[in-house]
């Protein structure tokens, strides 16, 4: 230090060696008051507030904080599946091998359509049976009012005229249930015209047909195949016009999702999104995935969602929540990736406040914690009051 008082004394030549000293010495305590008020700063962890001129003013955007009412989102990953109240299983209806098929994956068909024929056995006994029930019935019926005729000449008696209308309705009952076989097989209506007629049936082939309208999505037989009744799959029909979007939901996401809520299915091709409602929330949790399923019906008029395809869903709750809503641009984070945004004090300065945040809706946040109604932020320019704060 006594070496740099003799060097200041040696540029001030009208100064003591004692003046020079103590002019050293105020500098000192000056520099050193100035580094205890920055460690101070340093120490407390709040900055000081920020004040802008009235020209930087013009740059930034106030947003006063109020009560809103908002409805919440929940993003989910889900599978499409077809709408199984429009799509079935098409099984055999009867036995026998596959003589012909008549349609194929991706064609349209109507609810009566055949599908395939196929040559049964038990389509040529029903035929069969029901020939010889068509012939006794009519022979029966004409014994019936025959006697009938002759109880009112009294060429036979009362009860043999009973007996032969008794055994009329039996064979005509006989008949009628023959008829139900053939329709149950599916025999059309030309043929069973035909046979009512007398006329002969030229082959003895049933056909398969469409129990509804829509896309044949699978075909699982082939020609020769041998089918059982009943147990054999032939067809998969579905209405594509229509489908289930199949989503998983984890913990409070399951909680805040309910049946009639909307969503927004994005297919990942382009920027096509479709809409649906919420038809289903799972009663139970999946032992496997810890997840609830929800079931999300979408319509798809131009078949974009394919079955098995993966998409996103956005599901907007139907029921409004209160809260106070902030522009995202307001939000900022600081060293500790902690989230603040600047609030306007009462002397014209911003001040950091740090805040909890709520629910993420888009381009806004509710703010669960360190702001009140009619506070005002910056909504736009908040970066520019951080970078001159951090200076």
């Amino acid at each position: 230090m006594r070496n740099k008082l003799l060097d200041v004394s040696s540029f001030m030549p009208g100064m003591t060696i004692r003046t020079c000293a103590a002019i050293s010495f105020a500098a000192v305590v000056s520099l050193s008051a100035c580094s205890q008020a920055s460690d101070q700063t340093k120490s407390s962890g709040t900055p000081a507030n920020v004040t802008l001129t009235d020209a930087q003013r013009q740059n930034i955007r106030l947003y006063t904080v109020t009560q809103s009412q908002f409805r919440t989102t929940v993003e989910a990953s889900g599978v499409v599946d077809f709408d199984n109240e429009q799509a079935t299983s098409v099984l055999a209806p009867f036995s026998g091998p596959v003589a012909r098929l008549l349609v194929s994956p991706g064609d349209q068909v109507k609810k009566g359509q055949a599908l395939a024929t196929v040559a049964s056995p038990d389509f040529a006994a029903t035929v069969s049976a029901y020939r010889k029930a068509l012939a006794t019935a009519q022979t029966a019926r004409r014994v019936a009012d025959l006697d009938k005729d002759l109880l009112q000449h009294k060429g036979v008696g009362e009860r043999e005229a009973e007996q032969a209308e008794t055994d009329a309705a039996n064979a005509e009952a006989d008949r009628d249930a023959a008829l139900q076989g053939l329709a149950a097989l599916n025999m059309d209506p030309q043929s069973i015209a035909d046979l009512r007629a007398g006329k002969p049936v030229e082959r003895f082939e049933a056909s398969i047909n469409a129990p509804i309208g829509g896309t044949v999505v699978e075909r699982l037989i082939t020609p020769g195949e041998l089918l059982q009744a009943g147990t054999s799959p032939c067809f998969i029909i579905a209405n594509l016009s229509r489908v289930w979007v199949m989503a998983q939901l984890f913990g409070a996401d399951a909680q805040s999702v309910s049946v009639g809520d909307t969503a927004q299915v994005e297919t990942g091709i382009g920027a096509e999104t479709l809409s649906g409602t919420v038809e289903n929330v799972a009663s139970q949790v999946d032992p496997n995935t810890r997840s609830v399923s929800v079931r999300v019906a979408v319509n798809n008029p131009a078949g974009t969602l394919k079955k098995q395809m993966y998409v996103r869903a956005v599901i907007q709750r139907h029921q409004q929540s209160t809260g106070l809503l902030i522009p995202a641009s307001a939000i900022l984070r600081d060293d500790e990736n902690l989230p603040f945004v600047y609030v306007l004090q009462k002397d014209g300065s911003f001040a950091r406040v740090h805040v909890t945040l709520g629910t993420n809706l888009g381009d806004q946040y509710n703010i669960t914690g360190g702001l009140n109604s009619g506070d005002k932020t910056v909504a736009d320019g908040a970066i520019f009051l951080q970078f001159t704060q951090d200076q």
